[in-house]
């Protein structure tokens, strides 16, 4: 007969259920019966308060944070804790290249997030401003941003060389990830610093054709004007 699950396995489950449904009163209710509760992980090993912004839920994730949880550096970085972020590069300067339990550099997670103040640390301590991400996805530190919309961080990461042109996921780029975020002043600067505005995806989507889908019509007529399809 197979051993019962413990009620700690239990209530951690619960837990992580909760926080990825984004309920903060019952993520609340857990805390306050079980204070461990907050340096929760999933099987995969993404920290709770991480779960909670990968799911869109900054309330929940503001929840957990509050009961002081212990963070690890890339929990850190994706949070915005720059102080945390300090002690531990400083404690292990080459874990500025380290990934996720779920791939992700710290650079990229802070890119992501639009911690700018977090990017300029790490690219000071030497983080490869081009890593990519060891998942499917395939990111590095400026799709994310590019995505994400968070124009500073854009501007820092090209600064120092982040390259406009890579292909990650059916061969979508930055300057094809930015127009479908219709964001022309996140194209100018990718423009700026050599992004190809002709690049297709696999399946011979354009950069004008998926400004477009995305119901961004001023963004494909900046993009025609420029030459691009």
């Amino acid at each position: 007969m197979a051993d019962a699950p413990s009620t700690a396995g239990f209530m951690s489950e619960e837990f992580l259920k909760a926080v990825q449904a984004g309920d903060a009163g019952r993520v609340e209710a857990l805390l306050s019966a079980d204070p461990t509760l907050k340096d929760a992980r999933t099987r995969a090993g993404v920290h709770a308060v991480v779960l909670a912004l990968y799911y869109g839920h900054g309330d929940v994730s503001k929840a957990i944070l509050a009961r002081g949880p212990v963070l690890d550096l890339h929990a850190a970085a994706t949070v915005g804790d720059l102080p945390r972020v300090e002690q531990l590069v400083a404690a292990d300067p080459a874990s500025v290249g380290a990934c996720s339990a779920d791939g992700f550099p710290p650079l990229g997670l802070a890119a992501y997030r639009g911690h700018e103040a977090i990017v300029e640390y790490l690219l000071a301590k030497g983080a490869d401003v081009n890593q990519v991400a060891k998942n499917r996805g395939r990111f590095t530190a400026l799709t994310g941003a590019v995505s994400s919309g968070h124009r500073e961080v854009v501007r820092r990461l090209l600064d120092a060389g982040a390259n406009p042109n890579y292909g990650y996921e059916g061969g979508l780029t930055p300057v094809l990830e930015a127009a479908m975020g219709g964001c022309v002043p996140i194209l100018e600067m990718l423009v700026a610093h050599g992004g190809d505005l002709t690049a297709e995806t696999e399946q011979g989507e354009t950069a004008v054709s998926i400004a477009l889908e995305h119901k961004h019509p001023e963004t494909a007529e900046w993009l025609r004007s420029r030459g691009a399809k």
